[in-house]
């Protein structure tokens, strides 16, 4: 009788492969070309005109603007963007924009960020000594989750710049690199405000589950104090006002620490949320692409993520329990980390603990003849289903799968909720506003001169690098428009909260004798100031 490998068809493989480079060759190969369909998709989105003003032309207008030495002042905001975020890692992106000032930038970073993650993930799964095709497979997990694909695709946001420093946090605390931990903290801190609640948790992990004191002290005391610096200083000094998305928990008080405070001293407002259908279905849409991977016996690693979902959770909008939007992106890498854990430790998933559950109140008959194992020509071995060698009685439920084919069925799961849960009918909803896409460039080739600009929403990107523009719903048509030199104005195709808004401006400039209509076609309207 032979012994039963883990790895039955390359039983040598089930040590991690050590390289003498940072990654494999083949992860370098998804990292490129998962790098490349990010900025394809992201750019191909600007390019059509389907992009937004919240918030790529809120970042391209400040970016481009630190870049030529003015202050960062959003027109679209209304003040500097710090008093937005706090998100002070925006400022080194300016350099790109000295080199050549193109959105384009933007689209290459983010793509750069969240496809270089790919690779430190295989890197965790390396560390925690999954063989080659296991890591791989995890990597790719990581990189079809929807959230990646929808976040790329919504435009631009600082948060996309943490996702690479969190896992590479995650790694240099476990290898016990200290100066590259320190510096990936900071970085975190630096991308928003909000992440200091994040490191804060990640020192607690790193104290009280993974022996790493000193580490976790660091995280702690740097998010403690960045989280104060930002929110009760920097923050108010440039807007003026609270945080943005304290009016999100207004049922929990009015400021960062009235939240803070009466979320920790009244846990009654916030229990009717937590215990919801809402809560439910979040959690399930936030796990479901490793869903059949996780062991709720490494749920601890979760621990991290604990700021970030309690944020959505309580969050009276919606969007934030939504793929489709960034809020749920600080706690990716930790529930790719359970996975890790789980696949590590050879445990069952969670759909081969729930199925074991089952059938442990279950008395069917057992035959003697497979109870022995002697007549399968095997022993019987009490590790658990998922790592069977698939030999007759070891597949004969979905999730008891054979060591050897799991990174074909986690790569498989992965594409099918990738298919059902990215957002493909936005990429297909942009094939149905371009029949005027050429009338649309021809009227951005008209204005020439850096003056003040009013558009709309999909327009309001393509011309960001200037001191003033604004969308048509921050103004009023009623008044004289003096700071603005141009009013363009896609009637085919307008941003549906602006609609009509739009039709009104058409009117009235039309009879304003300030302005004259310099182009006009197929619904897009180029409005000049005399």
């Amino acid at each position: 009788m032979n012994k039963m490998q883990t790895h039955p068809d390359h039983p040598e493989d089930s040590a991690p492969i050590e390289t003498k480079s940072l990654f494999s060759i083949s992860i370098w190969k998804v990292m490129g070309i998962g790098t490349f369909i990010l900025f394809f998709y992201s750019s191909l989105r600007h390019f059509l005109f389907q992009s937004t003003a919240y918030d790529l032309g809120i970042y391209d207008q400040i970016i481009y603007l630190i870049s030529i030495g003015r202050q960062p002042i959003s027109s679209f905001l209304g003040f500097h963007f710090l008093g937005d975020h706090g998100a002070i890692a925006i400022y080194p992106l300016a350099l790109l924009y000295k080199i050549y000032p193109s959105v384009y930038w933007l689209f290459l970073v983010q793509a750069i960020c969240l496809g270089s993650a790919t690779g430190l993930t295989w890197k965790l799964a390396q560390l925690a000594g999954l063989n080659q095709r296991l890591s791989l497979a995890v990597a790719i997990a990581y990189l079809l989750y929807p959230e990646i694909f929808n976040i790329n695709l919504f435009d631009f946001h600082p948060d996309v710049l943490a996702v690479p420093a969190i896992f590479g946090a995650i790694l240099a605390a476990k290898q016990k690199k200290i100066i590259w931990f320190t510096i990936a903290i900071i970085w975190i801190l630096a991308c928003k405000a909000v992440f200091a609640l994040t490191v804060i948790a990640i020192g607690f992990w790193l104290i009280f589950f993974e022996q790493r004191r000193f580490y976790g002290m660091i995280a702690i005391a740097l998010g403690i104090t960045w989280f104060l610096i930002a929110t009760q200083v920097m923050i108010p000094f440039y807007s003026g006002q609270e945080a943005a998305g304290v009016s999100r928990y207004d049922y929990l008080g009015d400021s960062v620490l009235g939240v803070i405070f009466n979320t920790i001293i009244k846990p009654k407002l916030i229990l009717g949320k937590l215990l919801s259908i809402n809560t439910l279905v979040y959690f399930l849409e936030f796990s479901v692409a490793v869903i059949w991977w996780l062991n709720p016996q490494k749920f601890i690693v979760l621990v991290p993520a604990i700021p970030t979902l309690l944020l959505n959770i309580l969050s009276i909008d919606p969007m934030q329990r939504s793929l489709i939007y960034q809020y749920s992106l600080p706690a990716l890498p930790f529930l790719l980390l359970v996975m890790i854990e789980t696949l590590a430790a050879e445990k069952p998933g969670l759909a081969n603990s729930l199925w074991g559950l089952w059938n442990k109140f279950q008395t069917p008959p057992s035959p003697p003849l497979l109870m022995g194992g002697k007549e399968l020509g095997e022993n019987v071995s009490s590790h658990p289903p998922l790592l069977r060698d698939g030999r007759r009685g070891s597949s004969s439920h979905l999730f008891t799968i054979p060591h050897q084919k799991l990174p074909k069925w986690i790569i498989l799961w992965s594409i099918l909720v990738f298919l059902l849960w990215a957002d493909h009918t936005q990429v297909l909803g942009y094939f149905t506003r371009i029949n005027n896409w050429s009338a649309t460039q021809k009227a951005v080739s008209q204005i020439h001169t850096k003056g003040g600009v009013l558009t709309d929403n999909r327009l309001a990107p393509h011309f960001t690098h200037r001191k003033t523009i604004k969308l048509l719903n921050q103004v009023s048509p009623d008044f004289n428009l003096r700071e603005f030199d141009y009013v363009i104005l896609n009637l085919r195709h307008p941003w549906p909260d602006t609609k009509d808004l739009g039709e009104k401006y058409a009117t009235q400039l039309k009879a304003k004798p300030n302005f004259k209509l310099s182009y006009q076609k197929n619904g897009v309207l180029v409005f000049k100031r005399l």
